[in-house]
C-alpha cells in the first residue's frame, strides 16, 4: 500500500491534435515535469484521478492553459 502522497501541483490535459481526445495529462508532480499516460495502471496517473475526486486537484483543459 502506498502512503506517501505525490505533490502534484498542476495538471492539463495534452491533445496530440486539435479536435482529438486527450491521450495524457501534462503535470507536475513533486517539482519535476511529467507526461502522465491516462492508462489506469499508472501510479501517477491514479494519483490524479484519486485528487481530482478528493476535490483537490482540478485537470485544466488544453486550450486553458494555452489562453
Amino acid at each position: 500500500m502506498e502512503d506517501n502522497q505525490m505533490n502534484i501541483t498542476s495538471a492539463t490535459f495534452a491533445v496530440p491534435d486539435e479536435g482529438e481526445q486527450p491521450t495524457s495529462i501534462q503535470a507536475v508532480i513533486d517539482g519535476q515535469q511529467m507526461s502522465v499516460p491516462m492508462d489506469p495502471r499508472n501510479r501517477h496517473y491514479k494519483e490524479i484521478m484519486r485528487q481530482t475526486e478528493a476535490k483537490t486537484l482540478v485537470i485544466q483543459e488544453a486550450e486553458e492553459a494555452n489562453e
